[in-house]
């Protein structure tokens, strides 16, 4: 592991909203809401990694898209070029722009019954083709887009100008979407929904030990990193984050959420998806669908603060939400369709370890955050349980507690649950 003991930081520009002692309350106003275009078609935000037998992920999109009349225009402009990719001639293990969009054209119309599904020809090659007449009229005959992974800074490169607007042909998709179309994401292309303050890296542990930054470094990769002026805005109701739960990004999402003033963040699982119906209306609502979960991170009444010596937060409720869970934006409140759970009876083990996930150890912890807490759920005789960091200098702690409005759904082995009062701190 690296050392950061003497880490200059000086040159780079620092985000930072206060660092009074802990107590005082964290005032985040409710996110800015939806720019004027945003419509009622449905967005299908998923976490990535998502299975190519995913029904539940795929199979919603294209039905919310027109079902077997669907016509999908596939953007996979996230993905570098084929130049870059050493395999990009052997079809079986390529991943770039081209051969992503092939692939996913295949899979949409193939796999899941859509009429059609054509690659949209705009990527880091293609940059003229977002003001093309041609490719505007392409997806003005789209009834539902596919954003695929990679880079979500590559789609900023793409389809927006040097000011924030959009070109022609993001302003095409959006004018669609405004219409009904719907719109999938998947990894960066779900990100790249965010509005402003969107995620562009970076890890846990450095983000709670270093905050948050406007500027990359190549230096420190690991950095929490975000872009003010946003992304796409096709979300409105929190900041969003992608392949949650497995990479242990509870931290990350918090202190972005703390350092920019929002009082909301989702981080969508992998192999899942948050599907938005009505987004940006006052009838929005949001379900879950796929094999992992959803995290809702409410910062309404976070403190932030010092521990230590470092940055720490209070009283963050964190809500994990899976299948077939619903959650309203308006309201605040997680519903679910699943047994109410209460056990009266075991109780937690030891100390967890490695709670975010870090990608250093040489055995891999995923989803460790989100087991802990399920841990805990089981345990009818706990109220508390708590884990530390696998990095150090210093060690992070995250407690978890269940208070009067914690509450929890489940079936089967699945658990969810809501309002689970978390606090992040040094060891």
């Amino acid at each position: 592991m690296r050392s950061y003991a003497h880490r200059p930081s000086l040159w780079r520009t620092v985000a930072l909203i206060g660092t009074a002692a802990l107590g005082t309350t964290l005032i985040a106003p409710a996110s800015t809401a939806a720019a004027a275009g945003s419509g009622p078609g449905t967005l299908v935000l998923a976490g990535g990694a998502v299975a190519a037998t995913n029904t539940a992920v795929y199979g919603t999109f294209v039905a919310k898209a027109g079902g077997s009349s669907a016509r999908i225009g596939v953007v996979t402009a996230a993905s570098d070029v084929p130049a870059n990719d050493p395999n990009a001639n052997d079809p079986a293990k390529c991943s770039n722009s081209v051969c992503n969009g092939a692939y996913y054209a295949d899979l949409l119309k193939s796999g899941f019954g859509a009429a059609d599904a054509q690659w949209i020809p705009i990527d880091l090659d293609h940059l003229a083709n977002s003001s093309s007449r041609t490719v505007v009229d392409q997806i003005n005959s789209m009834t539902g887009f596919f954003f695929g992974g990679g880079d979500q800074s590559r789609l900023v490169t793409t389809l927006m100008k040097s000011d924030n607007a959009d070109t022609p042909a993001l302003a095409a998709i959006r004018a669609k979407w405004t219409a009904g179309a719907a719109v999938m994401g998947t990894s960066a292309g779900t990100t790249i929904a965010n509005g402003r303050d969107m995620v562009t890296g970076g890890e846990s542990w450095d983000a709670l030990r270093y905050g948050s930054y406007t500027t990359p470094s190549t230096t420190y990769p690991d950095d929490l990193t975000y872009r003010p002026a946003g992304g796409f805005n096709f979300f409105a109701s929190g900041l969003l984050d992608t392949h949650f739960a497995a990479r242990g990004r509870q931290g990350r999402m918090v202190r972005l959420a703390a350092d920019t003033g929002h009082n909301r963040a989702f981080g969508v699982d992998e192999d899942t998806a948050l599907v938005v119906d009505s987004p940006g209306t006052t009838g929005e609502t949001t379900t879950v669908v796929g094999s992992g979960g959803v995290s809702v991170l409410d910062l309404r009444s976070a403190t932030t603060g010092t521990s230590g010596g470092y940055w720490a937060v209070d009283n963050v409720k964190w809500s994990y939400l899976t299948s077939g869970d619903t959650y309203n934006p308006a309201t605040w409140t997680a519903a679910s369709t699943k047994a109410a759970y209460a056990p009266t009876t075991g109780t937690v083990g030891t100390r967890w370890s490695d709670i975010f996930s870090s990608p250093e150890p040489n055995t891999a912890h995923p989803n460790q955050m989100v087991k802990m807490a399920t841990e805990l759920a089981n345990a009818g005789r706990s109220t508390t349980q708590y884990g530390i960091s696998y990095e150090s200098g210093p060690r992070f702690e995250a407690d978890l507690t269940k208070n009067s409005d914690y509450k929890a759904w489940k079936s089967g082995t699945t658990v969810s649950f809501a309002n689970l009062t978390t606090h992040l701190y040094v060891y």
